[in-house]
């Protein structure tokens, strides 16, 4: 009983999906991701699916992504930063628009020198740092964390001196900052901070560590099992437990 003009439009606009998947993968995939980069349960949904049609999903890189996912090329898209969680578009926006202006950032105080503070603030700075997106200037997340507040004082400072010139000629207080060193996040303490500002693991999986471990008795993933009479064992990784309890006093594990 469905109206035949309308069946003709969905089969017409289904036709140039599937055309458009097929010959222009990574502009299509990138398109979508985009359009869903506020959901990341969506996002994830088509990262899945661009992974599986062989596509690359580049990491997010403050001096290559825009706020959009783009594509790169015919196999690869390039991560937006309007999919990381707590940034927004007008930070971004700001970003980018430096990084136009003075070219690639060199390093994080480069970075919270040249880009306007009163949009990029700490909580935009430390959201990119979790996602990855500054790797490319400092592989050291957990050191690059830890600087944000003193790269983004020191930046202030900067454009404070900016306009006076020292009598002597001394450097400003600016260039004197340094990275503050501390212990390197573990490769689980990095994913959970990952998953933090993405919403799911990018660059790698918690199980991914006990995976050898556990390969002599898990024998079949969860993506290949299919129905059978035996019993199949599983093995998975719990990584938050929340106890919440109903109306009527039972708890419940979720």
């Amino acid at each position: 009983g469905f109206n035949r003009s309308h069946s003709a439009a969905y089969a017409l606009v289904a036709y140039q999906t599937a055309y458009f998947k097929a010959h222009h993968a990574s502009a299509f995939m990138a398109a979508n991701l985009s359009l869903v980069m506020d959901d990341t349960d969506k996002v994830k949904a088509f990262y899945d699916d661009a992974v599986a049609q062989g596509l690359a999903i580049l990491p997010p890189d403050i001096n290559t992504s825009g706020y959009r996912f783009r594509p790169v090329d015919v196999g690869s898209i390039r991560y937006g930063l309007g999919g990381i969680k707590g940034t927004g578009e007008a930070a971004i926006n700001a970003i980018v628009a430096a990084r136009d202006a003075g070219g690639p950032f060199a390093d994080l105080f480069d970075f919270c020198r040249r880009v306007d503070k009163r949009i990029v603030n700490r909580r935009v700075v430390e959201a990119l740092v979790r996602a990855g997106a500054m790797d490319t200037i400092d592989p050291r997340r957990s050191s690059l964390f830890a600087s944000v507040g003193v790269a983004l004082d020191a930046g202030e400072r900067a454009i404070a001196a900016a306009s006076q010139v020292s009598l002597f000629g001394e450097e400003t207080a600016s260039h004197l900052a340094a990275m503050i060193t501390t212990r390197e996040w573990t490769e689980a303490e990095r994913l959970t901070q990952e998953k933090l500002a993405l919403g799911f693991y990018l660059s790698g999986h918690p199980y991914t560590a006990y995976s050898s471990e556990l390969s002599a008795i898990i024998r079949t993933s969860l993506a290949t099992l299919q129905p059978k009479a035996d019993r199949v064992l599983v093995a998975g990784i719990v990584t938050t437990l929340r106890v919440q309890a109903s109306r009527r006093g039972k708890m419940a594990f979720v």
